[in-house]
């Protein structure tokens, strides 16, 4: 006679954030409290990741509070960046081959700046993709210029004196020139000169 199976409560759940192809999962379940067992002591970064409490509907900060994952070990973050230096050497010796320079793909500061620049001026329609009409995405614009302020606040002190100019002269020119494009789209259109032929 086949014995009843007992029901041991364990429920296992993927909690990974990302997918294996890298995006960003839709469908992470809320946490499920395990069945309380003896078990081997629990580091106490990890217990606090676990025991985090739901977020408060209506919290300003609740989503700071959201459970993260347990971050990786260290030994899993030096085999990761190991592979990844692997992998950016095979690229860099196909860019060799190709007759370029590696060092002209290589991201500094300054050409980060520069890419988020050029992004918010695009968006602003002050720019514009070759053989494209200007394009004009102030909300983009608004956090572009948004991003480049939270990086200045946050890299205080850690900069060099031609990294903080630039930073700075970019931010002052993007400020500029979201004032003047907010503004015009503000006015009501002009009316155009008067078309048509006049009597005589």
């Amino acid at each position: 006679m086949a014995q009843k199976k007992e029901d041991t409560g364990f429920t296992v759940t993927d909690r990974r954030l990302f997918t294996t192809e890298g995006e960003l999962r839709s469908d992470v379940p809320e946490e499920v409290e395990a069945p309380k067992a003896p078990a081997a002591p629990v580091p106490k970064e990890a217990s606090a990741a676990v025991q985090t409490p739901a977020p408060v509907p209506g919290d300003g900060d609740a989503t700071l509070e959201r459970e993260m994952p347990i971050p990786p070990t260290n030994a899993e973050q030096e085999a990761q960046a190991a592979a990844y230096r692997l992998s950016s050497s095979d690229l860099d010796k196909q860019v060799e081959l190709s007759g370029h320079s590696a060092k002209d793909f290589e991201i500094t500061f300054e050409r980060f700046m520069a890419s988020l620049y050029m992004t918010a001026m695009l968006q602003l329609g002050l720019m514009r993709q070759q053989n494209e009409q200007p394009r004009v995405d102030i909300i983009g614009a608004r956090q572009t210029i948004d991003t480049l302020s939270l990086i200045s606040e946050k890299t205080k002190g850690n900069l060099t004196a031609v990294e903080q100019n630039f930073l700075q002269n970019s931010l002052y020119e993007l400020r500029m020139a979201y004032v003047e494009v907010t503004n015009a789209l503000a006015r009501p259109p002009q009316p155009g000169p008067a078309t048509g032929t006049s009597g005589r």
